[in-house]
């Protein structure tokens, strides 16, 4: 049985080329925005906080030029530091654009004469209409709870502005590798399928799943857990920094408790194979996504490639636990 976040994921690559080809030239405007800034304010909820997440353990990891903080919604509301007229910029990210906690921080922004960005998939939404720069993520209608293509054509809207705008050395060579990700993902939809159809089946009777990561893996396992797990497969779930692991996870380490691990080869994942050697040592239910297996690219694009497989894997979970990934019991695609 296909459900609609099947189509949905399918149309990741198409959605990520539109909105390059749409959008580039405003994203170079915010990019050139920047240096002259003192500070990146990142702002999100659920999925969108944690493509914030990713790209600003990715910024931090290249050692660039860039001051960024992340604020959920009502955190940054709530922010007594903010200052009228600061020199800083004010980046806000939502897939409906009428996110309550995100949209409260964009007015007070504003009011605050604060350079505001929004990054939105809904053209008519409130964030889109009241930012200084709105930008479209080009991915026509998304019902999936947990997100898919407005996850990744957003992930790829803040690193193309974070990192054009920083001093990282690689950056050419990661911006190029940026434009290729959508002949990366077509290959992953056709070849991630079957493995994580069958590693469903195998976990479908799990209650609970930890999500470990290091770096900007640490803003996917947030994703995995949060929106995937949580939302879309029904299952309990917890995110955690891997250096996290000996930290308090590491006492509900036992023989049938399933662990799953990102990696990526960062320095920062030296604790993340620590955390894999024990867990193994115990015999738990481990489950490894290496990017090594999946694609040669540079380590700090991990996210894009290893939320394929991911998003297999969770499909089927929820389809063998009866439910539709993609369906809510509580909450809705836009507002609470």
């Amino acid at each position: 049985m296909k459900y609609k976040m099947y189509d949905e994921m399918m149309e990741q690559p198409d959605s990520l080329r539109k909105t390059f080809e749409c959008e580039k030239s405003t994203m170079d405007e915010v990019s050139k925005l920047i240096p002259e800034k003192d500070k990146v304010y990142l702002i999100g909820c659920g999925s969108s906080i944690s493509t914030c997440y990713s790209v600003r353990d990715a910024i931090r990891m290249s050692s660039t030029n860039i001051d960024i903080e992340v604020y959920t919604g009502y955190e940054f509301y709530y922010n007594k530091k903010l200052t009228i007229n600061e020199n800083s910029i004010a980046i806000f990210t939502s897939q409906s654009g009428e996110t309550a906690d995100t949209l409260a921080s964009l007015r007070k922004t504003n009011e605050f004469n604060i350079h505001s960005v929004s990054i939105s998939n809904e053209p008519e939404s409130s964030m889109i209409k009241e930012a200084k720069t709105p930008i479209i993520t080009r991915c026509e209608k998304e019902t999936a709870i947990l997100g898919t293509k407005t996850y990744i054509t957003q992930l790829a809207c803040l690193y193309q502005i974070l990192f054009a705008a920083s001093n990282y050395d690689g950056k050419d060579t990661l911006l190029k590798q940026l434009i290729v990700i959508p002949d990366i993902l077509e290959d992953l939809l056709k070849t991630t399928e079957y493995d994580n159809r069958l590693l469903a089946e195998n976990f479908k009777n799990e209650d609970i799943f930890y999500c470990l990561g290091s770096g900007p893996n640490f803003g996917l396992a947030y994703k995995l857990a949060m929106t995937m797990l949580m939302e879309g497969a029904i299952k309990h779930a917890c995110p955690e920094y891997s250096a996290e692991f000996r930290h308090g996870l590491i006492e509900r380490a036992e023989k049938d408790v399933p662990i799953i691990f990102l990696k990526s080869d960062f320095e920062s994942d030296e604790i993340t194979q620590k955390a894999i050697e024990f867990s193994e040592n115990l015999k738990l239910k481990s489950i490894i996504y290496e990017l090594k297996d999946y694609a040669d690219i540079d380590k700090l694009l991990s996210p894009f490639v290893f939320v394929i497989p991911l998003e297999w894997f969770v499909y089927y979970l929820a389809h063998y636990n009866g439910e539709d990934p993609g369906a809510t019991r509580h909450i809705g695609k836009v507002r609470y």
